[in-house]
């Protein structure tokens, strides 16, 4: 029964219009990473996005899927590793990443956050081609600007 009552929660959320005007804007998030990452010399699979998600190619890198992932965790960016087509590496390792605007979008970030992300991420993607034995220098100066804008954009507000 609570699968049913969740449902129907959710399909009651659907049917506002402010939903509409959120995928709206987890779209447009997506894009505004697209144009950034893109610029900064980083490709996606099939040239970009029309959703929410972006697959980063990372075959002309030396780096893995992996390396990126651990990496950008440590800068406290949350991705996933992910296959390409064609992937040369193997599964646990991949040559992709994928990126997501969901959560951002709904905890607030605006199309300058989802920019200065973008570059967040192809800093700590660059620093690690780089440096891949010790990139910590730049992923921990990638975790201090995430922290304080996650700061400037929390999930709870005190009091009601």
């Amino acid at each position: 029964m609570h699968i049913i009552a969740a449902k129907a929660v959710a399909f009651g959320e659907v049917l506002q219009p402010s939903f509409k005007e959120y995928a709206e804007k987890v779209v447009r998030h997506a894009k505004v990473l697209e144009t950034v990452l893109r610029s900064r010399g980083i490709n996606l699979v099939s040239g970009g996005t029309d959703s929410h998600l972006l697959l980063l190619d990372l075959r002309g890198w030396k780096i893995t899927g992996a390396m990126a992932c651990d990496a950008l965790a440590r800068a406290h960016i949350v991705c996933n590793k992910n296959s390409v087509p064609n992937d040369p590496q193997k599964p646990t390792i991949t040559s992709g990443l994928r990126i997501g605007t969901p959560a951002g979008t709904t905890r607030g970030f605006g199309e300058a956050e989802f920019e200065a992300i973008a570059h967040m991420i192809a800093d700590v993607l660059e620093g690690l081609e780089a440096h891949p034995d010790d990139n910590s220098a730049v992923e921990t100066a990638v975790a201090e600007k995430v922290s304080a804008m996650c700061r400037a954009f929390p999930i709870y507000q005190k009091g009601f």
